[in-house]
Protein backbone atom coordinates (compact mmCIF):
# COMPACT_ATOMS: atom_id res chain seq x y z
CA UNK A 1 0.00 0.00 0.00
CA UNK A 2 1.58 3.28 -1.28
CA UNK A 3 1.01 6.17 1.16
CA UNK A 4 -1.27 8.29 -1.36
CA UNK A 5 -3.30 5.72 -0.46
CA UNK A 6 -3.03 4.98 3.23
CA UNK A 7 -3.79 8.72 3.09
CA UNK A 8 -6.62 8.81 0.63
CA UNK A 9 -8.25 6.14 2.79
CA UNK A 10 -7.24 7.72 6.43
CA UNK A 11 -8.73 11.29 4.58
CA UNK A 12 -11.44 9.29 3.86
CA UNK A 13 -12.27 7.92 6.83
CA UNK A 14 -11.79 11.17 9.15
CA UNK A 15 -14.13 12.84 6.96
CA UNK A 16 -16.70 9.80 7.69
CA UNK A 17 -16.02 9.80 11.67
CA UNK A 18 -16.70 13.88 11.61
CA UNK A 19 -20.03 13.55 9.67
CA UNK A 20 -21.09 10.87 11.39
CA UNK A 21 -20.55 12.72 14.83
CA UNK A 22 -22.46 15.88 13.26
CA UNK A 23 -25.62 13.42 12.62
CA UNK A 24 -25.21 12.57 15.88
CA UNK A 25 -25.20 16.07 17.65
CA UNK A 26 -27.88 17.24 15.63
CA UNK A 27 -29.96 14.32 16.33
CA UNK A 28 -29.64 15.35 20.00
CA UNK A 29 -30.39 18.78 19.49
CA UNK A 30 -33.13 18.18 17.93
CA UNK A 31 -34.63 15.14 19.98
CA UNK A 32 -37.94 15.65 21.67
CA UNK A 33 -37.13 14.98 24.95
CA UNK A 34 -34.51 17.53 25.29
CA UNK A 35 -36.55 20.24 24.63
CA UNK A 36 -37.12 21.24 28.06
CA UNK A 37 -33.56 21.53 28.95
CA UNK A 38 -32.69 23.42 26.01
CA UNK A 39 -35.87 25.79 26.72
CA UNK A 40 -34.32 26.25 30.15
CA UNK A 41 -30.37 26.69 29.07
CA UNK A 42 -31.64 29.59 26.49
CA UNK A 43 -33.97 31.53 28.77
CA UNK A 44 -30.91 31.49 31.46
CA UNK A 45 -29.75 34.98 30.75
CA UNK A 46 -32.62 36.41 30.70
CA UNK A 47 -32.82 35.78 34.43
CA UNK A 48 -29.79 36.54 35.39
CA UNK A 49 -29.17 39.57 37.25
CA UNK A 50 -26.15 41.71 37.36
CA UNK A 51 -26.07 42.62 40.73
CA UNK A 52 -23.41 40.51 43.03
CA UNK A 53 -24.41 38.14 45.23
CA UNK A 54 -23.00 38.68 49.54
Amino acid sequence: MSYDTLAHVIKLGGTVAFFGIFVIAIIYALWPKNKARFDHAASLPLHDSDTPEV
